[in-house]
């Protein structure tokens, strides 16, 4: 642990912690806003556990996943495209509530909070199986292939993890029109995917061998 990494660390979580908060309770003109308290709830909380828990047992991933600078130009757009729907889907979820559209059933809001605290403890185990995810597009130095655990079930279980993620948070917001918006997300981790395993079949010792054996990317069965 390193007081540079705290720092790094500590600010960007911060940094996301207000960014989050204007984009959701400006538009709402209210902290009244209940489903915006409960997203940002389930969103921070165990991001700071974690965090926290990565900084003491592995700091070295915590310092990947804070990199989120793509070398790539196709991928840089897609980080991109991936901000603007943050962006748009939490503007509208904050209108909606100010401007009462419709709203989903307060029930409907906590079952999504409980799909979206199952799929962080999903992404959780993908950090423990795999010690050489970054935020960037990269084959790293002595990288080895994962196998075992989630990804024997699919290719990419960090990114079956986040769809569910995101495609929760409309539904904690209780917005209809964000979670359409959210629906593009899916597409826009389909394009990384393909690119990631292009750039995976040609650097990365094993990997074709690794596809024909664990022949699903994100879902069991289907794809």
């Amino acid at each position: 642990m390193t007081g540079r990494l705290f720092l790094q660390a500590i600010i960007k979580f911060l940094a996301g912690v207000i960014l989050v908060g204007l984009l959701i309770f400006l538009p709402a003109g209210s902290l009244a806003y209940e489903n915006g308290w409960r997203l940002m709830g389930i969103l921070f909380v165990p991001m700071f556990a974690a965090g926290i828990v990565m900084m003491v047992k592995s700091p070295d991933l915590l310092q990947k996943r804070l990199n989120v600078k793509e070398k790539q130009r196709e991928q840089s757009l897609v980080v991109k495209l991936s901000g603007l729907m943050f962006l748009a889907g939490f503007i509208v979820a904050g209108l909606g509530y100010r401007f009462e559209w419709y709203t989903l059933p307060e029930p409907v809001s906590i079952a999504g909070a409980v799909v979206f605290l199952a799929a962080y403890a999903l992404y959780a185990e993908v950090l423990r199986e795999n010690a050489y995810l970054s935020r960037t597009i990269e084959v790293q130095e002595n990288q080895k292939v994962i196998d075992t655990g989630l990804y024997g079930v699919v290719r990419h279980p960090m990114y079956s993890a986040t769809i569910l993620l995101f495609l929760a948070m409309p539904v904690v917001l209780g917005s209809v029109y964000a979670l359409v918006i959210f629906m593009a997300y899916p597409m826009i981790i389909v394009k990384r995917l393909k690119n990631e395993e292009a750039l995976l079949e040609k650097e990365l010792d094993g990997y074709l061998a690794y596809e024909q054996k664990v022949k699903y990317r994100l879902i069991p069965f289907i794809w």
